[in-house]
């Protein structure tokens, strides 16, 4: 007798979807209608699976999201958890904060992982985030302290990890849990960056009930390409903004250069870091050149 069960999407491999109901793996293909619609359920999905024996079965229907990244596709996160090495290779604000500005503006809680805490003095980056309202953890590679502390943060969570290769994702994840065994390939010297090696997208249990995910692909230029945030809409993917946006002197003022607006002042009182504003800046430039009609084109 064939049974309608729910179930979270925690591998997609080969055109197949592997679909944990009620703590059994179920084996399954999507529905053609999916197809015909242009729509891919993903990695992180709430589906309903169709399934006679509880082995294999279909994939009839993905419940509605809370969010989504286009690519890597992975729905309904938590958090996501964005790494940085203070060292080898060195960190990248601007590209960190596009990151979290993805984040804010995908509705998706993130934290801030510094890895690589023995090569570098990780102080000033851990000051400027956390006064900026965000949650940062220092990981030491070669001793593993700090890990426990990311462990604990990812209790009972979705959440994805990002950053840029040779950041020490893959290494920070078997750290967090050796059952994992992800790859790791070394850093190239030549390049400076190290090669990612993960094959496919998949979410991988932990023991206190949480599930990370880690996927082909997962830095911050894949992220910044495939996630665009208009210009007005940037104001509200810096959360230290907020408080002093609706003190602006003009409606609409973009909180560049114009007098009167209460964020530069902020910035200039330094209520707000620069180096934030800075990467504010840079990405409104990037943002004013994008129209609205060609997104829905």
């Amino acid at each position: 007798m064939e049974q309608r069960l729910e179930g979270l999407v925690i591998r997609l491999l080969g055109g197949f979807y592997y679909v944990e109901c009620d703590g059994k793996e179920i084996e399954t293909r999507a529905r053609g209608v999916f197809r015909k619609d242009k729509f891919k359920p993903c990695v992180g999905d709430r589906v309903i699976v169709e399934t006679a024996d509880g082995i294999t079965g279909t994939l009839a229907e993905v419940l509605p999201r809370k969010n989504c990244l286009v690519r890597p596709p992975v729905a309904n996160l938590d958090q996501l958890v964005l790494v940085s090495s203070i060292a080898q290779p060195q960190p990248n604000f601007l590209v960190l904060d596009k990151m979290i500005a993805i984040c804010q503006h995908q509705n998706i809680e993130q934290i801030i992982v510094i890895t690589k805490a023995d090569l570098g003095d990780t102080s000033y980056m851990e000051n400027l985030y956390r006064n900026a309202g965000f949650e940062v953890y220092t990981v030491c590679n070669k001793t593993g302290e700090g890990v426990e502390d990311v462990k604990n943060a990812l209790q009972g969570k979705v959440s994805a990890f990002c950053g840029n290769s040779g950041v020490g994702k893959s290494s920070l994840l078997n750290a967090i849990d050796s059952r994992l065994s992800i790859d790791t390939a070394h850093i190239s010297e030549k390049l400076g960056r190290g090669r990612h090696t993960t094959r496919h997208s998949e979410l991988y249990k932990l023991e206190n009930g949480g599930y990370i995910a880690d996927t082909p692909g997962f830095s911050a230029v894949e992220l910044e390409r495939y996630e665009v945030i208009l210009k007005d809409e940037l104001q509200y993917c810096f959360r230290e903004f907020e408080e002093y946006i609706h003190d602006c002197r003009f409606t609409g003022c973009s909180h560049t250069k114009e007098k009167g607006c209460a964020v530069l002042q902020a910035v200039e009182e330094g209520k707000i870091a620069k180096e934030r504003h800075e990467s504010y800046l840079a990405m409104y430039e990037v943002s004013k050149q994008i129209k609205e009609w060609e997104l829905n084109k």
